[in-house]
Parts: C-alpha cells; sequence; structure tokens
C-alpha cells in the first residue's frame, strides 16, 4: 500500500502552498507526517517542483517528480505511481491541504480500500461546527444504508430537511485498476457543474465506500484558511 500526497506550488488561490509554513514546518510535510503517525503504509510526495522535493527528501519521505501541467491532484498520484513502477494493488491520495487530518482518519481509509469492496473509498465526519455548511469549500456527501456514496455537493443544506449533514474528507482510496480507468474518463457534466472530481467515477458508474470517522480536519485553500489553521496549531 502506497499514501501518495500531490503537491503543486501553481495554486491560483493560495500560490506556493505546499511550503506555507506551519507550526515551524511546510504545509505539505505536516500532511506527510499525519501519514507516517498513520504507520500503515509507505508516503510518498509527488510534486512539481524541485523545491517541494528537496524539502520532502529533507524531512526523509519520497519524492516523485511530475509534470507541472497535469490538469489535477489525482492525475499527479497516476504519474507518480506509474514512475515508481506500480508497486502495490491499490494506493491513497491524501490531498496536501489537510496539515492535521487524523491519523486514525488515514487508518481508516486504508483499511477499507484493502477489503476491495468498492472501486474507490474516502472519509467523512458529521458536521461539527453547523455554520461550516454553507461554505462553497464544505462538500457534502450523502450515502446509502451500505456506506456507499449516492452523491457529493457544495450546495448548502444538502440534501434539503432536517436531520445530519456529513462533510466529506478529501481523502481517496483506490485500488490500482480503478485510478487507472478514473484518469482515462473525461471529465464529466457534474464534475465541471460541481468542480468535484469523484463525481466523474459516480457518473461512470464507479463505487465510492465512505468511511465514518469522528474527524473533521481543517482544509486551507485560502490565506483566509491558513491563518485559522495557523492560529489552531498555536492552540495546540
Amino acid at each position: 500500500m502506497l499514501i501518495i500526497i500531490p503537491a503543486r506550488m501553481g495554486s491560483q488561490r493560495l500560490p506556493n502552498k505546499p511550503m506555507a509554513e506551519i507550526a515551524g514546518l511546510p504545509m505539505v510535510i505536516q500532511v506527510a507526517n499525519r501519514a507516517r503517525e498513520a504507520n500503515c503504509a509507505e508516503v510518498v510526495i509527488a510534486c512539481s517542483e524541485e523545491v517541494v522535493a528537496h524539502e520532502a527528501i529533507k524531512h526523509g519521505f519520497k519524492a516523485v517528480l511530475t509534470d507541472p501541467n497535469l490538469p489535477t491532484g489525482t492525475d499527479r498520484v497516476w504519474a507518480a505511481y506509474e514512475q515508481l513502477g506500480k508497486p502495490s494493488a491499490s494506493l491513497v491520495n491524501l490531498q496536501g491541504d489537510m496539515p492535521f487530518i487524523s491519523p486514525q482518519t488515514i487508518r481508516s481509509v486504508v483499511e477499507q480500500t484493502k477489503e476491495g469492496k468498492f472501486d474507490m473509498c474516502t472519509a467523512a465526519s458529521k458536521f461539527e461546527d453547523l455554520s461550516d455548511i454553507e461554505k462553497h469549500s464544505a462538500v457534502k456527501v450523502v450515502l446509502t444504508y451500505q456506506g456507499r456514496a449516492l452523491y457529493f455537493s457544495r450546495t448548502a443544506s444538502f440534501p434539503y430537511g432536517a436531520g445530519d449533514y456529513l462533510h466529506h474528507i478529501g481523502i481517496y482510496g483506490y485500488n490500482a485498476d480503478a485510478l487507472e480507468k478514473f484518469v482515462k474518463l473525461e471529465q464529466s457534466p457534474l464534475e465541471l457543474r460541481e468542480n468535484l472530481e469523484q463525481l466523474r467515477a459516480l457518473e461512470n458508474d464507479m463505487s465510492i465506500g465512505v468511511a465514518l470517522v469522528n474527524d473533521s480536519p481543517k482544509s486551507v485553500d485560502t490565506a483566509e484558511d491558513l491563518a485559522s489553521v495557523r492560529d489552531y496549531a498555536a492552540s495546540l
């Protein structure tokens, strides 16, 4: 099993995001440390710039340089997996903007991926702060009784009506064949409409299992998010 963390410096909303300092370390290294603490798979950083690769190696992580023009983090994960020689039958894509994701959440997705019941796996938790439901960046997910994802959306209060709301956490497990199929598919209408890659899988009848966890990691998409995460780190 591999955990691959895609990292790209060219984020439009927060340039140089992987190297943003949080509690004395670049954000991508904080994420990689959480994966290392999960102690369930080899950790690789898939980066498009030498500066990130150098930082990864300095902190004891394997780094793979990928084409900076790849369109998505998932494409970067697949490219790194191919460069490594496809060494495992399954792998996990851990997004590099959640510096304080729980190692237990990572383990939960790894374990579910190894079970092989779904083409893909991810994680979700109940919203701790109900005001977050209104945020465009807070992706909601609805499930079947069997824990399979029915749909993901950025829409506020999704689904409509009283009840709990599940916050999707940006980590994905794949069996290798499913990931290869996914990256070869064209972007789908709902994916483009919601700007959510995982909808491409659902629109092509791929199954996504969702592990329910007690974790609501703060993600960093903007300068305001970065300030919030730094404040959180200072409070620990």
